[in-house]
């Protein structure tokens, strides 16, 4: 992974950042739960297949077997998006936001404060659906694998921070 400086020490001369977030997308299932729902399942896929196999229709115990390789694929794929992040800051004349892939792969972007605008849509059942910073000719989704109610903390808190580098 590309090495990456510490978002507090990126402006010493401004000091610390007024506002400055990590965003980490939320995953329920621990390490040991998703070992302990292989185990399920494969136990599961594992007995049925036998029963079938031993009934004469051998060919539902290799798919029963594909079952598991399905979604201990899947379970694989999700974890490796979960390594995804963002990093984003505030000072009083600059705004950071730095994306994170799940390969390592960084891209940032940097805003000046007094011409970036933070809007949101909203939904009226779910809340906010999307939140994107636009300036300087660009326009960047952030936060996009937040669930709602983080969306909302996220939102309230970074438009404050914004709405007051610019009142200074």
């Amino acid at each position: 992974m590309a090495h990456r400086n510490n978002i507090s020490d990126e402006h010493p001369e401004d000091g610390p950042p007024v506002f400055a977030a990590r965003l980490l997308p939320h995953r329920s299932l621990s390490r040991q739960g998703f070992i302990l729902v292989m185990i399920f399942v494969a136990a599961t896929c594992l007995t049925s297949g036998f029963i079938f196999m031993i009934a004469g229709a051998w060919p539902v115990f290799a798919f029963m077997g594909l079952d598991v390789l399905i979604i201990w694929l899947a379970f694989t794929i999700n974890y490796r998006a979960g390594r995804a992040s963002e990093e984003i800051a505030v000072w009083p004349h600059d705004v950071l936001v730095r994306q994170i892939s799940p390969s390592g792969r960084i891209v940032e972007h940097r805003f000046n404060p007094f011409w970036t605008r933070f809007t949101v849509n909203r939904h009226d059942e779910i809340g906010i659906t999307r939140m994107h910073l636009h300036g300087q000719g660009r326009d960047i989704d952030i936060g996009s694998f937040l669930n709602p109610p983080d969306r909302e903390s996220f939102a309230a808190e970074f438009g404050q921070a914004l709405a007051t580098v610019k009142a200074r």
